[in-house]
């Protein structure tokens, strides 16, 4: 079992700088892949950013050039950094992670943290 929980969520205004930590536990040495999703209300959850288990990243068109993901495996740590927010990313934000156990592949998600980007 993984589990990861999530921080760093807040109030910013628009043009400002969060950045989002993700920290997993449990057989984290089973990770191969994690990403950060976001849901805004009344919207389907949205991939926002992915590091695969081939080590490539991923981003949303949305937030190309404005966002970066980035992983510490020294402290089991996902990190989101978000630059230049614009009031549509405000959204929930969630950490995945996808871990194998024995020959399956399992799937877990964070409980959220709200970001808001004030106009």
């Amino acid at each position: 079992q993984v589990q990861l929980v999530e921080s760093g969520g807040g109030l910013v205004q628009a043009g400002g700088s969060l950045r989002l930590s993700c920290a997993a536990s449990g057989s984290v040495g089973n990770i191969y892949a994690m990403g950060w999703y976001r849901q805004a209300p009344g919207k389907q959850r949205e991939l926002v950013a992915e590091i695969t288990g081939y080590g490539t990243l991923n981003y949303a068109d949305s937030v190309k050039g404005r966002f970066a993901v980035s992983r510490d495996n020294a402290k089991s740590t996902l990190y989101l950094q978000m630059n230049s927010l614009k009031p549509e990313d405000t959204a929930v934000y969630y950490c995945n992670a996808h871990y194998r156990v024995t020959t399956e592949s399992e799937n877990s998600w964070g409980q959220g943290t709200q970001v808001t980007v004030s106009a």
